[in-house]
């Protein structure tokens, strides 16, 4: 006989042995289905949160960095960096002067408050200090007016541009350009909008922000900002030798000895992606022993099925044996039944993932793909063959004799 034809008998035996004991095959597949879900749910959840990560770092940008006083991720002692002097804009124009690798540099300054127009207000919002180069190193995108210019800045003019939300929230129906807002109480034109640039990892809202001259913020909103210098690298592949420079820049601007530590860090958005690869390599590790576990005892549940399935069709094995089925024809047989039971399990915990991964992406980015669902078939399938070897193998090896003499 040949192997196709083994197959497709093989197919059609386990399919009338599966439909003939439909509660002890679904009783068999619930270990299965369940592992297979966690899978599942695990692999789109970390394939969501992959896609939803990067889309909120790319507004970090790959060829920016910041100076500021703190580290993004450091073990330093927070007593440590809280009594590092603070950076000034006066710092970012040195920088500016004697920086080579860069071509662009920004000093900027953040604090949260309170915006009105007419009777709207909006609180808790980003009120940032920037100069005109700012628009360069953070690569925004004027939608509408223009951005702020450099005698604006110098001058300490009360002009500011919006981000896209807060636009939208006070001007639905009319231009901004041109209009009076309040920041803190203080009157101030708008002159741009900028485009949508969204969130950063759900934490922080890019379009609510409003952008003011960084003269201004020092004389309205603070007078001891805590400033990030923002420096736009000319070339990206020079990106070490310019974080080298810049070190090197600010000990000489911040008057730092040979051998001190640097009171200052240098940010850049590699330090996310490896503490984000870090913390979804976790995640995903106890997800597999989760999904793990539950795929070993599912398996554990499919042999035992199979041996039960042996042991009671001992006599027709005996009998196609001695009819002349081969060891491997019995062989396949059975591992075709425990792969079908199997995939059947992964059919079903795909059906039940998919609604359920609708469900978690109201509370985390959810993505699933059709690698996702090829994985979990080819787990499945594979966790059938594996499970089903052993007593399929035992099969083969009856005695033809022994086996008509069961009883």
């Amino acid at each position: 006989m040949r192997f196709s034809s083994e197959i497709k008998e093989g197919i059609s035996i386990s399919w009338m042995t599966i439909r003939s004991n439909k509660m002890r095959t679904a009783l068999t597949t619930l270990g299965i289905v369940i592992g297979i879900v966690t899978v599942t749910l695990m692999q789109t959840a970390i394939e969501g949160l992959n896609k939803a990560f990067l889309k909120s770092i790319s507004a970090i940008g790959t060829d920016v960095l910041y100076v500021q006083r703190h580290s993004w991720f450091s073990d330093e002692p927070w007593w440590k960096v809280r009594n590092r002097r603070i950076i000034t804009p006066e710092h970012a124009r040195l920088v500016a002067q004697q920086a080579t690798l860069a071509s662009a540099v920004a000093p900027d300054a953040g604090d949260f408050g309170t915006v009105k127009y007419n009777n709207r207000s909006a609180s808790s919002v980003m009120i940032l200090g920037c100069v005109a180069d700012t628009v360069t190193v953070a690569n925004l995108n004027v939608i509408e007016g223009r951005f702020l210019s450099s005698s604006e800045v110098d001058g300490a003019r009360p002009v500011c541009v919006l981000g896209s939300e807060l636009a939208a929230n006070f001007f639905p129906h009319e231009s901004p350009i041109g209009k009076k807002i309040r920041i803190e109480g203080i009157p101030y034109e708008v002159v741009g909008v900028i485009g949508k640039i969204g969130s950063f990892l759900g934490l922080f809202n890019f379009d609510n922000r409003v952008m003011i001259p960084m003269t201004r913020f020092l004389g309205d909103i603070t007078h001891w900002p805590n400033v990030t210098i923002t420096v736009k690298v000319r070339d990206i592949r020079q990106m070490n030798d310019a974080i080298d420079e810049l070190r090197g820049i600010m000990r000489k601007i911040r008057r730092l000895e040979p051998g001190m530590p640097d009171d200052f860090a240098i940010n850049q958005q590699d330090a996310f992606i490896k503490t984000f690869n870090k913390l979804g390599t976790s995640i995903a590790a106890a997800g597999l022993i989760v999904a793990g576990l539950s795929l070993f005892v599912g398996g554990i549940g499919i042999m035992n099925i199979m041996f039960v399935s042996v042991a009671e069709r001992t006599k027709e094995i005996g009998l196609r044996k001695a009819l002349g089925a081969r060891r491997r024809t019995i062989l396949l047989q059975f591992l075709l039944e425990a792969a079908i039971i199997c995939l059947g399990g992964g059919l079903l915990a795909l059906g039940i993932a998919y609604p359920l991964s609708w469900v978690v992406d109201r509370f985390l980015p959810t993505s699933m793909s059709f690698g996702i669902v090829c994985v979990a078939l080819a787990v499945s399938l594979a966790t059938g063959v594996i499970s089903g070897f052993l007593p399929a193998w035992r099969a083969s090896r009856l005695s033809p004799v022994e086996a008509l003499r069961n009883e």
